[in-house]
């Protein structure tokens, strides 16, 4: 029931888009993340094969100035991808014919006759776990033509970049992944994530996972490698077996003496799915994506997406200079601490594209399962948030999506998101007042 919604929907967003002659330029907004730069590229490269040329932007939140400047182009027709429900006024406001196709928490469930919008929760699918934006996308891919069936391996990093993953893949995304598999336009495999030229810098720049004490750490690696017999220049498709599963079990050892949850643990080895792109494993390209999207080349992540090989480089030798931005940051937390609120943990960062990033780390590698986690950032007149929690919180009753929504709305400010993980911006001298009201918010969920 819940797919067949979702595909009468694409069906009818795919009409609307092969409506327009062929000579129109459609307008592409999306999120700059791993999961909004996939479903970017999805649409895009279905575009292109249909005969319509596409003007792309990637965008970060807070969303008002980008889509201020989308509301002065004349546009025929707008897509708006991993994102747009929590802007459906201001996209109303645009008297523009647009396309929404989002999985946040969406304000309302109709919209102006211009406006379509395909929002996964409004289609009975949980679009915290279920569906992400670029599985989203691919429906609608695939709505404007069958063939576009290649595309299933941007909507697996997608899906992968945006974490859905943890607990098991399901729902659409499942039906999704099966598809693929079945197709063998994908390749399972069962495996832990080290990703670098060398084993060695594969664990120096390790991050998700964030192995405390070893990551960013050169000394205590060295220590390690001479405990296991390794030599500093090893690669890691040389290590042989034995080698492989002491290495494994040390690094497991280390996150369970860390405290990591069941689910996080179950996340480290497991099954991992080898791309169409540049035979590119889903994690290691989204992992590569979002170093380009946070790392200030949103237009190299496109283009990596759309096949250019030297743009895949490019992006392998700037993931690391993000890479140690945020080892430098977890790294100053953990030794100097987080700042409490009754409700909750929070820090401030210099980076608010990369707040979000340490918090999500920082929740599921260095502090305990029982209270969510803020990053702040003041950024001149304003202040960013990005929140984090877990699972085990989520069925505790926690909702940040609607505490950031509700506490960013009272002070003349912009929030939403998940359930799960969310974001708020605001006035910056509102900024005490507006934790507090987000710490009663998050009190009064947990306690039911």
């Amino acid at each position: 029931m819940a797919d067949d919604n979702l595909e009468k929907l694409s069906k009818k967003a795919a009409e609307i888009i092969l409506s327009l002659p062929k000579s129109t330029r459609i307008r592409v907004i999306s999120h700059y993340d791993a999961d909004g730069i996939t479903s970017a590229a999805i649409i895009c490269t279905a575009l292109h094969r249909a005969g319509y040329n596409f003007h792309a932007t990637l965008m970060r939140n807070p969303f008002d100035k980008g889509l201020e400047k989308v509301s002065k182009e004349d546009n025929e027709l707008i897509i708006f991808l991993d994102m747009g429900s929590g802007q459906i006024e201001t996209i109303e406001e645009m008297n523009c014919k647009s396309i929404i196709i989002d999985h946040h928490q969406y304000l309302k469930k109709k919209t102006s006759k211009d406006v379509l919008q395909i929002n996964a929760n409004l289609c009975e699918i949980n679009g915290n776990y279920e569906a992400c934006g670029a599985t989203l996308s691919y429906s609608l891919a695939k709505a404007l033509d069958s063939k576009n069936v290649d595309l299933v391996s941007l909507a697996i990093t997608g899906v992968t970049g945006d974490k859905q993953y943890i607990g098991g893949i399901r729902g659409f995304n499942k039906t999704i992944l099966e598809e693929a598999l079945n197709n063998d336009t994908i390749q399972e495999d069962i495996g832990i994530k080290l990703y670098g030229a060398t084993l060695f810098e594969a664990l120096k720049y390790s991050i998700d996972p964030y192995y405390s004490g070893i990551s960013g750490n050169e000394d205590e690696i060295n220590k390690l490698f001479k405990g296991l017999n390794l030599k500093k220049d090893v690669k890691i498709e040389d290590l042989d077996i034995d080698q492989k599963k002491k290495l494994q079990s040390f690094l497991m050892l280390k996150l369970i003496k860390k405290g990591c949850e069941k689910n996080i643990l179950d996340t480290v080895i497991r099954p991992r799915y080898k791309t169409n792109i540049f035979d590119c494993e889903s994690e290691r390209l989204a992992d590569l994506l979002d170093s380009c999207g946070k790392g200030g080349n949103r237009g190299l992540g496109l283009a990596l997406c759309m096949g250019d090989k030297q743009s895949f480089d490019k992006a392998v030798e700037l993931e690391k200079e993000y890479k140690q931005k945020i080892l430098d940051e977890l790294i100053k937390l953990e030794k100097d601490g987080f700042k409490e609120k009754k409700s909750y943990h929070y820090f401030y960062s210099n980076d608010s594209s990369l707040g979000g990033v340490i918090g999500s780390i920082a929740t599921n590698f260095i502090l305990d399962k029982e209270k969510p986690l803020l990053s702040v950032v003041k950024n001149d007149d304003e202040i960013h948030v990005s929140c984090r929690g877990n699972q085990y919180l989520v069925e505790k009753g926690l909702d940040l999506g609607f505490a950031m929504n509700e506490s960013a709305k009272k002070f003349n400010g912009h929030g939403g998101g998940h359930k799960i993980a969310s974001g708020a911006t605001i006035d910056s001298s509102k900024e005490e007042e507006f934790l507090d009201m987000v710490d009663e918010i998050i009190t009064k969920q947990m306690k039911g």
